[in-house]
């Protein structure tokens, strides 16, 4: 008899999170808790309610968490111009702590035993939710079917659904992408086809969100982008919620095939996995905000940043959002933005996102020292020979040894 008396399970409404609900209860003889949540995936999210109803599910939460997934998890992120290994801009990693969040909540509400999730035992996903998990309710029970059962093909499950009457849209399944894929409103994901070879070209019906960039207007788009404290406030000048900012530059950046990205990147777990992503909003936020930070940080502090940046980076991809090092790394990085504040303005076209203009009341860029022309004496220039002999200095006594430079 298990020890597991209620369960809560992140529940998509798709086949193989409609096959763990009657696994879970079928294994561990529990009531099976789902919870749906809607962070822009840009698919209605209702219907998983009859799906986990006609499953027998009694308590079922759908929740929308749009506004909250931009406001604390990807505006952070931003702040620190946060990318892995060069480019990846962690759209799938960043949603995962907060998803952790809701399930262990909801096992706090409804008295649950243990949490589940659908994540297989070779990705980064199943680390993100358990480490959230664990760091949020520390002797929380873990059920992870994909490391459990033996329904290792998608025929097997077709033949456990066939085997327990429950429901497939065999329409949908015709017509099911050959891709894994993951949306939220920071990216969509795809992997899996004729991506695991990584010399095989992405199809171009692959993707969902933008336009090639050949197929790109032939006239750019301009946008201006205001930021405050270095979170953007509002578009053109119009005051906007985070998520609807995103939403917004979501549809500025596809409609001008920006954000396409085809990676090989290094999965926590230990292996490469090839991967494409969509992330149009992210890829203009990301310029954005270093032009934006370009006329605002003293050097020193926006040097310090960068170093700090990949560090960062690998401690959202590898699922520490709750560690006390992020929140050692992101006090200091908001401590960088007091002053962040100011209008950037962007051109899109055809897949480049270009920093056209930025200015803000904080700005250290003084003209009259950096101008070419006359400066009126704001910078003696010969004040520059004793800083270069300083700065020489090591140089010219170790030349002076005899030492090779070469």
């Amino acid at each position: 008899m298990s020890d597991v008396k209620k369960v809560v399970l992140a529940y998509s409404g798709g086949l193989d999170t409609s096959v763990i609900v009657k696994w879970l209860q079928e294994s561990y003889d529990c009531e099976v808790v789902t919870f749906t949540a809607d962070i822009g995936q840009g698919e209605e999210v209702e219907p998983a309610r009859a799906k986990a109803q006609a499953l027998g599910v009694k308590e079922i939460y759908i929740e929308d968490l749009r506004e909250e997934f931009v406001r604390d998890y990807v505006y952070p992120m931003f702040r620190a111009n946060t990318i892995y290994e060069g480019e990846y801009l962690l759209g799938t990693s960043i949603a995962r702590p907060l998803i952790a969040k809701r399930l262990i909540e909801i096992a706090n509400e409804t008295g649950a035993d243990a949490i589940s999730h659908g994540a297989t035992g070779k990705g980064n996903d199943q680390v993100r939710f358990e480490l959230g998990a664990y760091a949020l309710k520390p002797g929380v029970k873990v059920i992870a079917p994909w490391r459990e059962w033996d329904l290792t093909s998608r025929e097997k499950l077709m033949a456990y659904c066939q085997q327990h009457d429950i429901p497939v849209d065999f329409t949908s399944q015709k017509k099911k992408s050959p891709y894994s894929m993951d949306a939220n409103l920071l990216h969509i994901s795809y992997e899996g086809g004729i991506l695991e070879d990584p010399w095989a070209e992405a199809e171009e019906d692959m993707w969902r969100w933008s336009v090639s960039p050949e197929a790109a207007p032939d006239a750019p788009t301009y946008v201006e982008l205001t930021y405050e404290r270095g979170d953007i406030v509002a578009i053109d000048g119009k005051a906007m919620p985070p998520h609807e900012v995103l939403e917004t530059l979501n549809k500025l950046g596809g409609d001008n095939g920006i954000g396409r990205l085809d990676i090989v990147e290094n999965r926590y777990v230990g292996m490469k996995s090839r991967g494409c992503y969509e992330t149009p909003g992210g890829t203009i936020m990301l310029k954005a905000h270093r032009a934006i930070e370009s006329i605002t940080l003293d050097r020193e502090e926006a040097h310090l940043k960068d170093e700090l940046m990949p560090k960062y980076a690998k401690v959202i991809y590898n699922g520490y959002w709750w560690s006390p090092e992020r929140r050692m790394l992101q006090a200091a990085i908001d401590e960088t933005q007091k002053n962040v504040s100011g209008v950037v303005r962007m051109k899109l076209y055809k897949g480049s996102a270009t920093v056209v203009g930025r200015q803000s009341a904080q700005s250290l860029f003084d003209e009259s020292i950096a101008t070419f022309e006359d400066d009126a004496g704001a910078y003696d220039q010969k004040d520059a020979e004793g800083f270069i002999k300083l700065n020489a200095l090591r140089l010219r006594i170790a030349a002076g040894k005899g030492r090779q430079q070469s």
